[in-house]
């Protein structure tokens, strides 16, 4: 328990690792330096701390240390990808219905500047529809973007699938992992994904850092969309927050075995099924192999999601949907994919359980929400 409540947001962003603070807080205050600086001690140690924590991010993804990009979290990548991706040409794209919106708005632009742009449909669970993947690659789809786990209902993409069908037709894969991260499922894109991106924060990481892993063959489609210093291998320009990567890196090095997984999955698995017994009609989103073992996303019979998440503080912290979308007043896009309508997708909550949320604050949770739910039916 947190002194302001039980936290189950963690989707949204996660609490500090153990160690994180630790291995990053010498750099705030004693070991500082520029990273770029060539030509003293100060720089030098400061650029074998990035440099440890590109190794450290790159043997948690899969990718090699050169192939890693420094961003300022997954929003940056996914603009980068999107928006560098032969930067000055036509080309046509193609992302899935239930997409981040950091990728929504990018390819938004890019169709706004001449690229034709195709919405991949999705099924009940979320899951991407491969003959309408096929079809748009055989319509010359050269870059696709596909989260592997969703933020919303925690579905999880067939990757090697997708991946398959993308270099079968000459496409490069995109593929926003986020949120997969944080579960250590970013390892295996690695052998399928030509394009990743990843956030710090969302896997027990500081928030402000996050990286583009760019395998060599694709790097030399896609361009800068800022310009300065030729930093990151031209592809993001400016000083790099030296404490910031420390962060990350450290963050990369502790993420959960399949053991603490499978038991981070049994209490969220605890939470949705006692939430489906004390609220008679409720209906879990998402799901399915694969998935964010952390997420229940769940359908309330009646009522409005924002009034009882607001009738549950500040006991417990949970959101309608994403965080990086709150406070826009229309239906979640996830949601109404999937087959929601306008009306049960306002009734849907996003209770995300930590790594480290204990089985007693599930149990306090349970009882949280199953009397703010009643006290709605009964006014």
């Amino acid at each position: 328990m947190q002194n302001n409540g039980i936290y189950l947001d963690s989707q949204a962003t996660a609490g500090l690792a153990p160690g994180v603070l630790k291995a990053m807080i010498a750099h705030f205050s004693d070991t500082y330096g520029n990273p770029h600086s060539s030509e003293h001690s100060f720089g030098w140690r400061a650029g074998n701390a990035v440099d440890r924590a590109r190794e450290q991010v790159a043997a948690a993804t899969g990718f090699d240390a050169d192939e890693v990009v420094f961003t300022s979290g997954a929003t940056e990548a996914n603009n980068i990808v999107i928006l560098g991706f032969h930067r000055d040409a036509t080309l046509p794209l193609s992302m899935t219905a239930t997409e981040h919106k950091s990728v929504i708005a990018p390819m938004r632009e890019r169709a706004r500047r001449g690229s034709p742009v195709t919405t991949l449909p999705v099924d009940g669970l979320g899951v991407v529809d491969l003959d309408a993947l096929s079809d748009a690659l055989g319509a010359g789809v050269r870059l696709v973007s596909v989260m592997a786990v969703n933020n919303e209902i925690g579905t999880a993409q067939p990757i090697a699938a997708i991946a398959d069908l993308c270099h079968a037709a000459g496409a490069l894969l995109h593929v926003d992992a986020a949120q997969a991260l944080a579960f250590d499922a970013v390892a295996a894109l690695a052998a399928h994904a030509d394009i990743v991106s990843v956030s710090s924060h969302k896997a027990g990481g500081p928030a402000g850092i996050g990286a583009l892993l760019v395998a060599r063959h694709a790097r030399p489609a896609l361009s800068p969309i800022a310009f300065g210093g030729g930093q990151e291998d031209g592809l993001r320009p400016g000083t790099l927050p030296m404490p910031l990567c420390v962060g990350f890196g450290a963050a990369c090095a502790v993420l959960p075995d399949a053991a603490e997984v499978d038991d981070w999955r049994r209490r969220s698995d605890r939470l949705a099924e006692s939430l489906a017994a004390v609220i008679p009609g409720s209906v879990r989103n998402g799901g399915g192999p694969g998935s964010h073992p952390g997420n229940v996303s769940l359908t309330l019979p009646e009522g409005d999601a924002d009034a009882v998440i607001a009738r549950l503080q500040p006991g417990v912290a949970a959101s309608t949907g994403s965080a990086c979308t709150s406070g826009i007043p229309e239906p979640s896009h996830v949601l109404r994919a999937i087959g929601l309508d306008a009306a049960a997708a306002e009734r849907t909550i996003r209770l995300s359980v930590g790594r480290y949320t204990t089985t007693g604050e599930i149990e306090q949770a349970i009882a949280a929400i199953a009397n703010a739910v009643r006290t709605r039916a009964a006014a």
